[in-house]
């Protein structure tokens, strides 16, 4: 699975706003902090104020803070949101399914429905909040020996 700049940024922003928790942040901050075209960030801001997760503060000090505590929005609800599904092959997935004609002798299938299911259990139970508590990764975390040979990771 791999997520859209749209989400991606979606994700940048929460996290941000997030991060400031006390305070508004104004949509040029906000831009410039998580390095997002400024007319792309207000119409997703749009929508994440529409889905109940941010809410903007009208007037010249005003800006963008979080409606919901960020221990309530997970990343499941939030790529679901922007992304429709997370299943990785649509003959998998609950929201977007579509039928194939090898669904009754398939034999790599179930892996893709283990990764959905593993994917979504992990994404349900992490939330802004989890995520901020913990440390950003590395680039050596990304490139563990164990992994060097798995090309396309």
């Amino acid at each position: 699975m791999k997520i859209s700049k749209k989400t991606d940024y979606a994700l940048r922003a929460l996290f941000a706003i997030a991060e400031i928790k006390e305070s508004s942040i104004s949509i040029r901050e906000l831009s410039e902090s998580i390095d997002v075209p400024r007319r792309f960030l207000e119409n997703i801001m749009l929508e994440m104020n529409k889905a109940g997760w941010v809410r903007s503060i009208p007037g010249r000090y005003g800006g963008y803070t979080l409606a919901k505590d960020s221990n309530e929005i997970t990343l499941g609800e939030v790529i679901r949101f922007f992304e429709g599904m997370i299943a990785m092959i649509s003959c998998v997935s609950v929201s977007s399914y579509e039928s194939c004609s090898q669904e009754g002798k398939c034999h790599f299938r179930r892996v893709f429905l283990n990764i959905r299911n593993l994917t979504a259990q992990i994404l349900d139970k992490t939330t802004i909040a989890s995520c901020l508590a913990q440390t950003p990764i590395t680039k050596e975390d990304v490139y563990k020996e164990e992994f060097i040979g798995g090309l396309g990771i």
